[in-house]
């Protein structure tokens, strides 16, 4: 698994991916790395089917991958897991991500970065969801399915799954926690455009970023070094 990782990264270069180049994806708070951690200090990347805003297969798949790196270099040392925290409120077929690019955002999570999800909450879903996840579910691995859990705000026993994870206190509202968060673009914009400098400097061999302008933004070029990512995601 770790020489197809590594494969994949030569070729597609997901350390080479910038804030600018996903920002159009990220507007309306679709996904997005939350400002808070769970009780054991992971990461946790929020999503939200239905703020859904664009259409293009490989431009989903782009910020697929780049929250997915963010994620990863955003964890604290001795953490390698995350925690997804997804959002069905309100979720309809109507905002059913296609399958082809279900498919591949499965098959990019489950081969060129497996155990990197420690556990995922799907909140709200509705009874239509249930024939969706079906479909998906086919393409899951068992050790991925084993990571999902079904959390619903008049389910105080399912709560308690989720409260036990992640404490209330910074859970935010939306999600039954008392954390008046909420998404806020341009801040977000402006913390990911810092994020992009660090990542730079993760990737170079001296560790010195070399920056470039792209839409009016400073943005850092890098110098991968794709094997310690794939080693460890593998």
């Amino acid at each position: 698994m770790l020489e197809e990782s590594l494969k994949w990264r030569a070729a597609y270069r997901p350390e080479d991916i910038r804030w600018p180049d996903v920002d159009v994806e990220a507007e309306t708070g679709k996904m997005y790395r939350a400002s808070f951690r769970d009780r054991e200090g992971r990461t946790v990347v929020i999503m939200r089917p239905t703020k859904e805003n664009t259409t293009s297969h490989d431009g989903q798949i782009r910020f697929l991958v780049y929250v997915l790196e963010n994620a990863i270099l955003s964890l604290p040392e001795g953490q390698e897991k995350m925690v997804w925290l997804i959002d069905f409120t309100g979720w309809t077929m109507a905002h059913a991500t296609p399958i082809k690019t279900a498919r591949e955002s499965t098959s990019i999570l489950q081969n060129y970065y497996p155990e990197r999800l420690g556990i995922a909450f799907l909140f709200n879903p509705p009874k239509v969801f249930e024939a969706f996840y079906k479909a998906v579910k086919y393409f899951l691995d068992p050790r991925s399915i084993e990571k999902l859990n079904f959390v619903y705000l008049k389910d105080e026993e399912s709560m308690k799954v989720l409260y036990k994870c992640i404490d209330p206190e910074v859970l935010p509202v939306d999600f039954g926690g008392r954390n008046n968060v909420a998404y806020n673009h341009e801040e977000y914009t402006k913390l990911m455009l810092k994020d992009d400098i660090k990542t730079s400097s993760f990737w170079s061999d001296d560790a010195k970023p070399v920056n470039r302008v792209a839409n009016g933004n400073l943005v850092a070029d890098v110098t991968p070094q794709s094997s310690l990512i794939a080693a460890k995601a593998s």
